[in-house]
């Protein structure tokens, strides 16, 4: 099934490049809040399809001292009173199969992360709830290796799902994006979006925690949009330098509106 709902939008083949947008974890109501509405805005004026995205526990990090979120029951609250206040999508991150239930009830897309894209049970249960189902694709697989991720789905008994590229390990510490990842995982007949940010990461450079190379974001968007992606994720944040959660590679706020811009004038020259 492509292109695929996720209301009020349609996501996929012949559609407008989509955005997945939100900080990386939850930190704060308040600063939710704000976040979503700064990028509600911002979506209404550049008219494009939205999705909201922030983690109400982020369970892959690197030290067992890094801030993971406020948990299921306080971010679930935190979630749903964003999508009631400016009705929008939401995405977030599942990391265990009892998780899904509670989770699908406030959510419209439920994210596996990339580290956790073979773990059948997680990926099955997730696709019976008949939301719509982000599959990150491992740093750790090739392009074709997400078929098998998809059947998954399909065999669940859901066809909405799309994958997001977020990078391949290259070597320690390192990540590389090969374009030729799109056309491919395309071939599935699904959306494929591309991961700016966490494409820019260092996963574990400092040790304790990862680091990233901020400044790639752009060029790589672009480069993306070129090859033909059907949606961009990127995390944002107000003060990217102070956020508790990948401080390296979160986008800044204030420059979100120029690259989306420049990211759509890009799309509609490339789908025209």
């Amino acid at each position: 099934m492509n292109p695929i709902h996720i209301p009020p939008f349609y996501a996929g083949k012949g559609k407008p490049l989509f955005f997945i947008l939100g900080p990386c974890v939850i930190e704060s109501r308040r600063h939710t809040l704000y976040m979503a509405e700064m990028l509600t805005k911002m979506a209404n004026e550049l008219k494009i399809p939205f999705v909201f995205k922030a983690s109400f526990d982020k369970a892959n990090r690197t030290s067992i001292h890094s801030y993971r979120g406020p948990g299921l029951e306080k971010g679930l609250a935190i979630l749903r009173e964003v999508r009631e206040t400016f009705h929008m999508p939401i995405l977030t991150d599942i990391h265990e199969t009892h998780q899904i239930k509670e989770v699908a009830e406030v959510v419209d897309i439920l994210q596996i992360p990339a580290f956790l894209s073979r773990q059948t049970d997680l990926i099955v249960e997730a696709a019976r709830t008949g939301k719509v189902v982000n599959l990150k694709k491992g740093q750790f697989l090739a392009p074709w290796d997400m078929k098998e991720a998809v059947n998954k789905c399909r065999e669940s008994g859901n066809d909405t799902v799309m994958i997001t590229e977020r990078g391949s390990c290259f070597g320690y510490n390192n990540l590389v994006v090969d374009m030729r990842a799109f056309p491919e995982m395309q071939k599935l007949d699904i959306p494929v979006l591309f991961d700016a940010t966490h494409s820019v990461q260092l996963p574990g450079k400092k040790g304790k925690e990862s680091d990233g190379i901020r400044e790639y974001i752009p060029t790589l968007a672009k480069a993306a949009v070129a090859a033909g992606v059907d949606g961009i994720f990127m995390e944002i944040h107000h003060d990217p330098e102070k956020a508790l959660s990948d401080n390296a590679t979160q986008w800044p706020l204030d420059k979100t509106f120029e690259l989306i811009a420049e990211l759509k004038i890009l799309a509609s020259i490339i789908r025209s």
